[in-house]
């Protein structure tokens, strides 16, 4: 393997987990580099790269540029550790997950243990010369899941990489052939055995006793296995111990019945969490495994697998996109609902960028392939959903902290229920025994450890459908809590492709203006500038060369045209410098129409101002409605003028916070966190610094990769109404973990009672645990029905059926 070092950088200005997330993110684009940690607690970010790879002075200036400040650390020769990831079958709730993370930790040269429930991953950091991913296996094997070490599969074909997608298409065994459904068959085959010996007049005790010591067999090894491995409270022990309980006492077909239904409960889990796992693999399931490869004047099918980028592609009308791309030859419209939430086709001609998965829907598109299939849109999508999927909320967090507990004190209760009534007041021993047996299996925090992040799952992966990335249980949670939306104008709550409506020179003509303005404006990426630029060439004017250019951000630009100092300044600008009041009756009517004005200026004299609009979005107006019935305050920061962002805020009833620079909105942004949690929606791009300081920053970029990678969430489409949608999703999101909660525990409660007052027995307790733990996870299921108003009912259904649709010759 090539050398390798590890680059250490301080970061500072992280003031949450989302911060340290999206930093992680950010580096982990870049090629060659491994392993990315933020340490929020120190504000350290480390990462590896080959001694001779990829430049950490590029990747500090990426982090610098989201708005963090980023001192180089004394860099280390990097361990003989590397990330390995197995696959876990058979997990079935986070107390699966929980317990193989801690049998994992108890080898050596095991760090950075990461178990996904959601996606059935164990990634490990592990030292190969101590411990060979064999014995990962094997200690995972022995806790009773199947397991497999994905580089042994991934390393076949060295060609060819293969994509998440792929992989999630391919994970589809039957459930009836999984090994936990063939021990159910083989518990009601013994246990009808069983109960036609015990109705033939065989003694109960003897008839239903090869049930329960099946079912003893098979939790004891997992049981004694998790001890083992420092988890000696799992849920197999408790049900081991009460089954040998049972047994002891003669009460052998509850014991037996005890096995039959917790093995139910653990199927229906795993039903469950197949279901919510669905929600993600409908997206896997939208990129065609073939592809027509345009070679010369012929085309042929390929998988997709194979293709590189550079190539054409041809997608004829109704085919489905294999690949994110470039449109080289051709014109259609495209839909692209299955993967942004965008309910319209959208018009698409040669330059316009396509994504896999999209549905071509009128003409002949030959595409040339930007992005290899493990890297398009969707694989993206699917890889920071499971990530998502994989952090823990923070009520998550709580709920663990508080099942570590939970158990062992119900365990002790359980002991103690058993033994000080018979010797304290010479009650039934047997009785109370039995009892404490109960106790034992409602003791079980499966319920209570699964509310949330069941919840949790689905609702990350219905926003996925619905156009709404968001980045983790933190995010989600948070954008519930949001007391205030901050709201960028230009390219947000606008179409942010603002047009020439005014040119009113004050000496000359108008296109010597326009020439002029549009010289110094050319190279630039800024909208105004654009527009500017766009309004010279459609008018035919010729546009000069300008040298010495030069931008002051949120001020002025400026260069020299044929020897002339030409500025292009903001009003506000202008008058600082004393070239024109602001209150110039021009620059008032046009910015109280909702313009922006900017003043032309040669050799430090006023030449004339150009007006441009940006329209507001068409959904723009009714979002802020419904934000606001959601109980969340809107407001608008820009830094346009006051005259101007007024004018767009009175039209939507918005609160305006105008003329603010770029660490001015970081001011404002900082004022409203000290009275609640803060979301920021901005564009992903000029908005950076801002989305980053506050609580839950929001990207409205239309899948690109800078809104895909830079904010905590992200909305796949321009509608502004999916911020209100992702509103709403994180408030159900919220009151299912409450209504969860209450179910996990107040079953819980019930049952105590009355197994103590002895009203329920054993199969009443399994079932109580099994029962809970069925409830949430069909509750927490109820979210995956959540779509969001921003699509319109018949394509949202349509698109989430649609069928991937395969190229032929």
């Amino acid at each position: 393997m090539p050398a390798v070092q590890e680059h250490r950088f301080q970061v500072s200005g992280m003031d949450c987990q989302s911060c340290a997330a999206k930093v992680e993110t950010a580096v982990g684009r870049f090629k060659e580099v491994s392993d990315v940690t933020v340490n929020f607690a120190t504000q350290v970010l480390t990462f590896r790269t080959p001694v001779d790879g990829a430049n950490p002075d590029a990747i500090g200036d990426a982090v610098r540029k989201l708005g963090y400040g980023v001192e180089p650390l004394a860099p280390r020769p990097a361990a003989s550790s590397e990330h390995e990831k197995f696959r876990v079958d058979g997990m079935d709730c986070p107390s699966c997950a929980a317990k193989i993370e801690t049998a994992v930790r108890q080898l050596p040269g095991t760090s950075d243990i990461a178990v996904n429930f959601a996606t059935q991953i164990l990634s490990v950091g592990l030292d190969t010369a101590v411990t060979p991913p064999d014995a990962i296996v094997e200690a995972v094997t022995k806790l009773g899941y199947r397991t497999q070490h994905l580089a042994a599969r991934d390393t076949v074909d060295p060609v060819r990489v293969r994509s998440r997608a792929a992989e999630i298409r391919e994970d589809q065994q039957p459930w009836w052939r999984a090994p936990k459904a063939r021990l159910m068959a083989l518990l009601l085959g013994t246990g009808g055995l069983g109960l036609v010996a015990w109705l033939a007049g065989h003694s109960e005790q003897w008839a239903f006793l090869p049930t329960a010591l099946i079912g003893l067999v098979y939790f004891g090894r997992r049981a004694f296995a998790a001890a083992r491995a420092g988890t000696p409270f799992s849920i197999e022990m408790l049900v081991s111990l009460a089954t040998i309980g049972a047994i002891v006492i003669g009460a052998s077909s509850e014991a037996a019945l005890v096995n039959v239904l917790f093995l139910l409960g653990e199927l229906l889990e795993g039903l469950a969490a197949r279901r919510a796992r669905d929600g993600i693999r409908a997206l896997g399931k939208l990129i065609p495994r073939t592809a027509l490869l345009v070679d010369g004047d012929a085309t042929r099918a390929v998988e997709i697998d194979t293709l590189s980028v550079g190539q054409v592609v041809l997608v004829r009308p109704g085919d489905r996109v294999p690949v994110d791309g470039t449109i080289i030859d051709g014109s259609s419209d495209v839909d692209e609902a299955a993967v942004t939430g965008e309910s319209i086709p959208v018009p698409k001609s040669p330059g316009s960028s396509v994504v896999a998965g999209s549905v071509n829907t009128t003409g002949a598109l030959k595409i040339q392939v930007t992005r290899r299939v493990e890297d398009n849109t969707i694989n993206r999508i699917i890889h920071m959903v499971e990530e998502a999927q994989a952090t823990k909320a923070p009520t998550a967090r709580l709920i663990d902290r508080f099942s570590r507990y939970y158990t062992p004190i119900a365990i002790l209760v359980a002991a103690l229920t058993m033994v000080l009534p018979p010797l304290a007041f010479g009650a039934d021993g047997s009785t109370w025994f039995y009892r404490g047996l109960g106790l034992l299996l409602v003791a079980c925090p499966c319920a209570l450890v699964l509310s949330t992040p069941a919840a949790i799952a689905s609702a990350l992966a219905a926003g996925a459908r619905s156009g709404l990335l968001i980045k983790g249980g933190a995010a989600l949670e948070a954008i519930g809590s949001a007391r205030t939306v901050a709201f960028d104008k230009t390219g947000t709550l606008t179409v942010g492709k603002p047009v020439v409506t005014d040119i009113l020179p004050i000496d000359g003509t108008a296109d010597a203006l326009l020439s002029l303005a549009a010289a110094v404006e050319q190279g630039s990426s800024h909208p105004i500038a654009r527009a500017i630029t766009e309004r010279a060439t459609s008018a035919g004017i010729a546009v000069p060369a300008a040298t010495e250019q030069r931008a002051i951000a949120g001020k002025a630009v400026e260069g020299r045209v044929a020897g002339e100092h030409i500025e292009i300044l903001s009003p506000r600008h202008a008058t600082g410098l004393g070239y024109e009041p602001d209150t110039h009756p021009t620059i008032s009517v046009l910015e109280e129409s909702g313009k922006t004005v900017v003043v032309v200026a040669k050799d430090k004299a006023p030449i004339g101002f150009i007006a441009v609009r940006d329209e507001p979005r068409p959904d723009a107006a009714a979002a802020i409605t419904r934000v606001r019935q959601l109980g969340v305050t809107p407001m608008m920061l820009s830094g346009d003028n006051r005259r101007t962002a007024g004018a767009v805020g009175k039209a939507m009833g918005l609160e305006v916070r105008a003329e603010l620079l770029p660490d001015g909105k970081l001011q404002e942004i900082a004022r409203l966190k000290s009275q609640g949690t803060v979301v920021m929606v901005g564009d992903g791009i000029n908005d950076a610094p801002a989305l980053a300081a506050a609580d839950v920053g929001i990207a409205m970029g239309g899948g690109t990769d800078v809104a895909l990678e830079t904010a905590d969430a992200a909305l796949l489409h321009e509608h502004v109404g999916g911020v209100a949608d992702m509103i709403e999703l994180s408030q159900r999101t919220r009151r299912n973990i409450a209504q969860n909660v209450v179910i996990a525990l107040g079953l819980k409660a019930i049952f105590l009672v009355t197994t103590i007052t002895g009203t329920t027995g054993l199969w009443l307790a399994i079932m109580a645990d099994t029962g809970a733990t069925i409830l949430v996870t069909l509750n927490a299921l109820r979210l995956l029905r959540f779509t969001g108003r921003e699509q319109d009912r018949t394509t949202r259904d349509r698109s989430t059926n649609l069928r991937p649709v395969e190229a032929s010759a």
